[in-house]
């Protein structure tokens, strides 16, 4: 990887994110509770949740991956309370779309994964990308169970 492509990919809008991931934390009363790791890269994120009327009522993740992922879990983090599980795949879908088929960016209240653009030419970052998205849906399947 050139020098100027990591400098496109680790962008300062990228790293302004990764300093400002909202909800950072555990949640004591959580109704779930899932940890998702990246065997490529090693990023972790454990997200835990619960639940009222079918939407996300409270919030915390531990965020311990690459840039790309941290950002990932601040755009998620921002916008995450209030929504429910379709909301969420929407915004995952649209995120994956975005990353392999050079679809737009996902639509308002995740428009900033726009940041997330240059990541497209690097497969293998994807699934870092994609972790707190995946196991913010995990959790929501076992706090509806």
């Amino acid at each position: 990887m050139a020098e100027t492509d990591l400098m496109q990919l680790y962008s300062r809008r990228i790293l302004a994110l990764t300093t400002a991931i909202p909800h950072q934390g555990r949640l004591d009363d959580a109704q779930a509770s899932v940890q998702r790791r990246s065997p490529q890269c090693g990023s972790s994120v454990t997200v835990h949740l619960s639940m009222a009327d079918g939407r996300i009522s409270d919030f915390a993740q531990e965020v311990r991956a690459c840039a790309l992922g941290q950002a990932s879990a601040s755009v998620l983090g921002q916008a995450v309370i209030g929504m429910d599980r379709a909301g969420i795949v929407q915004a995952r879908d649209q995120l994956r779309a975005m990353l392999t088929q050079d679809a737009p960016a996902p639509d308002a209240p995740f428009s900033d994964l726009e940041a997330l653009t240059p990541a497209r030419a690097y497969p293998n970052r994807h699934p870092s990308i994609l972790l707190a998205w995946d196991a913010t849906l995990e959790a929501l399947d076992k706090a509806s169970v």
